[in-house]
């Protein structure tokens, strides 16, 4: 939130903005973790029955305990990281409210089946009901994604490239690093190239597009400042994205299987793309997709599997609680009102003025 998303009272001459289905929304979220619920039931008893799969099943039983509390550490780590990343971009959010917001994004991200659309939209909406301007929370959501995502295509091209030129352990084949190495690339170049591209063409697009376009420009140059300007508030982002990957090394760690860790990172970041699909929690569709990437690096096939169901286990259950009991508290609290810190840039010209007249 910047000075234009600033709290107001609704002018009765304009458009009311969309407000959040409290009762809608608790359904949603209420539905999705006891859909997650059956789905990881259904999971544990397909592991048990499957005489193929009893010894993943077995694996999991004798994984390491102390592993596994590091490993509920590090995602905890990794929501905070996305909390963090959360209030860089809302900087003019009040700590204690934009944390409650982050954390229900990260619940409805993790239960509600709308393949991430869920999170963007609740964090979106528990915005716009205190009084934020839909078009600055669209622009302000849109440069968070793609923060995160950024992280996310530099983390892979730096894996593959440690890979490709050997400075890391992993398999042999140098087509898997440098394939994902080059599609973070493409990634990141058509990011930058966006913005120069809709102001050659903005004007010869309709409206409604023109609009579309004007707003994915801003998004990206925001987003570019911030990369392109780091400090110590990136180490959010970046936190959120590594912790999560340090949760499935350590839970690889628990199996007492430890494969070469840019394997680990590779497989991971790709298998992720499978989350996109709209189940509840991903449950199967994630894991599958993760177990055959591990494979295809060279993991063996087993301790992938247990590694993953627990991993997965973790990485949905964690912030689905912790962000359940903020929605919550948010819902009870929506009628307090809410007092907007300044933002980062002006909290520097404060500073700058302190520092002359002191």
């Amino acid at each position: 939130m910047s000075s234009s998303a600033s709290i107001a009272p609704p002018s009765s001459n304009k458009k009311e903005p969309p407000v959040l289905d409290a009762a809608k929304a608790d359904r949603k979220l209420r539905g999705g973790l006891i859909s997650l619920a059956v789905l990881v039931a259904i999971v544990v008893g397909l592991v048990l029955a499957v005489p193929g799969l009893h010894g993943v099943g077995k694996t999991v039983a004798h994984m390491n305990p102390d592993w596994i509390v590091i490993a509920v550490a590090l995602e905890l780590l990794s929501c905070l990281g996305y909390v963090f990343a959360f209030l860089q971009v809302f900087d003019e959010a009040p700590v204690r409210f934009g944390r409650r917001v982050a954390l229900s994004e990260l619940a409805f991200g993790a239960a509600v089946s709308l393949g991430g659309a869920g999170s963007v939209s609740i964090g979106a909406l528990l915005l716009i009901e205190r009084g934020a301007k839909p078009t600055r929370v669209a622009e302000r959501s849109a440069v968070l994604f793609l923060l995160t995502s950024a992280i996310n295509a530099g983390t892979l091209v730096l894996a593959g490239l440690l890979l490709f030129f050997g400075i890391l352990p992993g398999p042999s084949n140098p087509l898997l690093g440098i394939i994902p190495a080059g599609v973070g690339i493409a990634a990141f170049i058509i990011f930058l190239s966006l913005p120069r591209f809709v102001d050659r063409y903005l004007d010869k697009a309709p409206k409604r597009l023109r609009t579309l376009l004007s707003l994915t420009a801003e998004s990206i140059r925001d987003t570019k400042a911030f990369l392109l300007h780091p400090d110590w508030r990136l180490l959010g982002a970046i936190a959120y994205l590594w912790c999560d990957i340090a949760v499935m090394v350590a839970c690889f760690a628990a199996t007492g299987y430890n494969p070469p860790l840019v394997a680990i990172i590779l497989a991971y970041q790709i298998g992720y793309l499978a989350n996109a699909i709209p189940v509840p929690g991903s449950i199967g569709i994630l894991d599958g997709s993760l177990i055959g990437m591990f494979v295809i690096y060279g993991i063996k096939a087993t301790p992938a599997a247990a590694a993953t169901v627990v991993y997965h286990a973790i990485a949905l259950f964690i912030p689905a609680a912790w962000g359940t009991l903020a929605f919550i508290t948010l819902r009870r609290t929506r009628h307090k009102p809410l007092k907007l810190r300044p933002s980062f840039a002006e909290r520097r010209r404060i500073k700058a003025r302190e520092k002359e007249v002191a």
